[in-house]
């Protein structure tokens, strides 16, 4: 097949999948309970087995997972004695937004357990309200001149930061890395140690290869992927790009930053939606961009056509994965990252180094959730009852 002839195939696919979901939609709505069934069922069945009635392989895969293992509430401290009665830390993270107040409830629930066993945990836990590692190098030197334990960062860009980290180290300070983006030693980093999302890359490949899958491996996609240079976006970008390369009949018709900007994200999906009329993916890379993506295809009414796969748990995005507008959504456990930064920085403010009482890189868990899992997740992050 010349690569005309694959580009016009995809686009009769394209074309033909949209004709089919509102088709599907309007006879479910005509014949209630009936459903689709007879020759309009076997014509999708047999022309877009992605779209086919019933889940794909990526969500039978975890039918029977409990959903609540995407986020640890039910934490508790290690048996780890503290050898001192009080501590002080330093936390910056990349920028102002809902996915570190997840972090944050977590740092608040482990201060708390340390506090009822008479231990005290002061910390500060700021960001500014755009991205800059400019910004987070000045707050991490101010911060060591003001006597912390333990400075902790979400590293901006590795180029940047983790220098500074050196400098840091250097200069006699604790410097651990959390969060969703390291700086490790194989960056020439020399912080002490990490505790957050340890496959941002393999992240991001399964939420493409479940866009993949949906779409039938035909057809182009576009990416957004956040703050240029931040660890978790950049690695979550390869990650995607080396599964649509796997597939001749795939493309990335585009690559975007947004600066992980719910705005930004919108204007972006709009203009690509105008430049690219044959799209039937959107790959997104951090918490915001799923909701402006989102957002921009309501807007041209193409919410039935475009698939959209992203990151974690932002309310909105959500309620678009509960309406299938969003198709799924790669959940980290934010409240275990913060839990688990407070008690790895207790250790390192005691002087342990990596080794039998923690790990050099303390690895959370990121879930797949799907349209199926959306309610549940809305009950037990957010209170939503929804009948």
């Amino acid at each position: 097949m010349t690569e005309k002839s694959k580009a016009k195939y995809c686009g009769e696919i394209q074309h033909l999948r949209g004709k089919l979901c509102r088709f599907a939609t309007a006879a479910v709505l005509c014949i209630g309970c009936l459903g689709v069934d007879g020759c309009s069922k076997k014509m999708i069945d047999e022309t877009m087995p992605a779209l086919a009635e019933g889940p794909s392989a990526q969500e039978t895969e975890r039918e029977n997972d409990d959903l609540q293992t995407a986020v640890h509430f039910d934490r508790t401290l290690s048996p780890y004695q503290p050898l001192k009665k009080e501590y002080h830390f330093y936390f910056t993270y990349k920028v102002v937004h809902p996915w570190w107040d997840a972090v944050g409830l977590g740092m608040e629930e482990a201060a708390k357990q340390f506090e009822e066993r008479g231990i005290v945990i002061n910390y500060e836990y700021l960001a500014p309200d755009a991205v800059s590692a400019q910004d987070q190098i000045l707050r991490l030197f101010e911060a060591s001149l003001r006597g912390f334990d333990v400075l902790g960062v979400d590293v901006a860009d590795i180029g940047q930061v983790a220098p500074a980290i050196n400098q840091l180290i250097s200069d006699g300070h604790r410097v651990m890395t959390f969060s969703s983006s390291d700086a490790s030693k194989e960056d020439g980093c020399r912080r002490i140690a990490y505790v957050g999302n340890t496959h941002n890359k393999e992240d991001g490949a399964a939420l493409t290869e479940a866009l993949c899958e949906r779409i039938g491996y035909c057809g182009k996609v576009v990416l957004l992927v956040g703050t240029k240079g931040a660890p978790c976006h950049e690695e979550r970008a390869v990650g995607a790009q080396e599964v649509v390369a796997r597939y001749p009949e795939m493309e990335i018709a585009e690559i975007a930053y947004d600066d992980d900007n719910v705005e930004n994200a919108y204007q972006m999906t709009r203009e690509f939606l105008k430049k690219h009329k044959e799209i039937a993916g959107i790959i997104c890379c951090n918490m915001s961009n799923p909701v402006g993506a989102a957002r921009a295809v309501i807007e041209a009414g193409r919410q039935e056509e475009i698939v959209i796969v992203g990151m974690d748990h932002d309310q909105e995005a959500l309620h678009y994965l509960k309406d299938g507008v969003i198709y799924a959504l790669g959940v980290q456990d934010c409240y275990s990252i913060g839990f688990d930064t407070i008690q790895v920085a207790v250790k390192i403010a005691d002087g342990l180094l990596p080794g039998e009482d923690y790990p050099e890189k303390t690895e959370e868990i990121t879930t797949i959730i799907y349209q199926k899992d959306a309610t549940e997740m809305l009950r037990v992050l957010y209170g939503e009852i929804i009948d």
